[in-house]
């Protein structure tokens, strides 16, 4: 995590997070409850995404074959799950 005084970008709110990660509003309001999601910032009752976090996220999910693919959960809300299986094993 990121310390708070560093600024990571400019604050996005879920929506603009939303269209620059190309994922749904809905979907990341999931991964906030669920985990496997992008760091965000509570300010109040308002959440707010950083630039950075967000390009780190993306950049865990980077693949560049389907066989490197598999290590990433199917679905982005599933990834709870794959986390808790791994650490398991």
């Amino acid at each position: 995590m990121s310390d708070i005084s560093t600024p990571a970008g400019p604050v996005m709110s879920p929506s603009e997070a939303a269209r620059y990660t190309g994922v749904a509003v809905s979907t990341l309001a999931k991964m906030r409850c669920w985990g496997g999601g992008p760091e965000f910032l509570k300010l109040g009752r308002k959440v707010a995404y950083e630039q950075k976090p967000l390009d780190d996220w993306k950049n865990q999910r980077r693949a560049r074959n389907t066989s490197d693919a598999d290590r990433l959960p199917r679905r982005l809300t599933d990834e709870r799950k794959t986390a808790a299986a791994s650490a398991a094993a």
